[in-house]
């Protein structure tokens, strides 16, 4: 089935959240919460001993203080977003509580692709002592909003804040660029800032377009690796299961079912049933057709029904 984008209008608009974790015990913390915003690439993230809706409430209350309230906040299914007390800010803040659809991380990508990328900036910072990430955090948060971005055409610092980033090797090795801007009187910083940030909005709309672009190229290089497949009610169905622990994969399958089809809906998610559980919803990438046929049950004989040979 084709990609379907996420369509993102104004920076800080739509967030994207999710737990990292567990991880060995830093001053108590055994998990990070990520948000990632979507259009801006700006990452915001706190180390936390517990993950329960009590600490996720608490950051995004946080969050909607420094940065306002967001359209839409995408997450996944874990019971940490889902549940009475997130419902509740997300309605007092009008805020749009979107779902990824079960067995696709692919739908809250930024913050997959975010999570990746934390994890191997604290292997690096961290070294020998696994215990000290939380203390790195901030480090690895600063080298993720001043690394250049390609969604984007250029680092997230720079379009949030309409200014490039002076990093402290700069300034230490006395870098001419750097040391041009701190060594300004305050008139000509003045109007030097004011043209910055009368620039910020053209930057930011350059970013949106450029971000429109990498996403119609990535949708055409998945799109060329996947076959168009159509779905119908009352199909019968195998779901792939990319969560599934194999010990040896020539004894177990990562294709289970077969399921049925009751419901398709148009942006190629599908609706299964399955005959001892509630129906559940699945992206299409995740199935294929199953043309087996039906596995008779096996029959017991009762040998004290049979009739006796005389």
């Amino acid at each position: 089935m084709p990609q379907n984008v996420i369509q993102v209008c104004e920076i800080f608009n739509v967030w994207g959240i999710d737990f990292m974790g567990p991880f060995p015990s830093s001053r108590g913390n055994r998990y990070i919460l990520v948000a990632v915003d979507y259009l801006s690439k700006w990452v915001e993230a706190k180390a936390l001993p517990t993950n329960d809706a009590r600490v996720v409430v608490k950051f995004l209350k946080s969050l909607f203080a420094r940065f306002g309230t967001p359209r839409a906040i995408i997450s996944d299914r874990g019971t940490y977003f889902c549940n009475d007390k997130f419902a509740k800010v997300m309605s007092k803040y009008g805020v749009t509580h979107r779902l990824a659809t079960a067995y696709h991380p692919q739908t809250s990508g930024q913050v997959e692709v975010l999570n990746r990328g934390s994890k191997h900036i604290l292997e690096r910072t961290v070294g020998e002592n696994r215990a000290s990430w939380s203390e790195k955090l901030e480090d690895a948060l600063w080298a993720f909003r001043t690394a250049y971005k390609t969604p984007i055409g250029c680092i997230p610092y720079k379009l949030v804040y309409g200014k490039s980033c002076h990093l402290p090797i700069e300034l230490e090795h006395k870098a001419y660029w750097a040391l041009k801007h701190v060594n300004f009187d305050l008139k000509t910083m003045s109007d030097h800032r004011k043209l910055q940030l009368n620039e910020l909005n053209e930057l930011r709309d350059q970013a949106y377009e450029n971000c429109l672009i990498y996403k119609e190229k990535t949708k055409k290089l998945h799109d060329s690796k996947f076959k168009n497949r159509i779905f119908n009610v009352g199909d019968r169905v195998l779901l792939f299961n990319s969560r599934l622990k194999i010990f040896s994969r020539k004894l177990k399958t990562r294709w289970s079912g077969p399921f049925t089809i009751t419901k398709v809906f148009p942006y190629g998610t599908v609706e299964l049933s399955q005959p001892d559980g509630p129906n559940f919803k699945v992206n299409g990438h995740c199935v294929k057709h199953y043309f087996g046929r039906e596995v008779p049950q096996l029959v017991v004989l009762n040998l004290q029904t049979l009739p006796m040979d005389k």
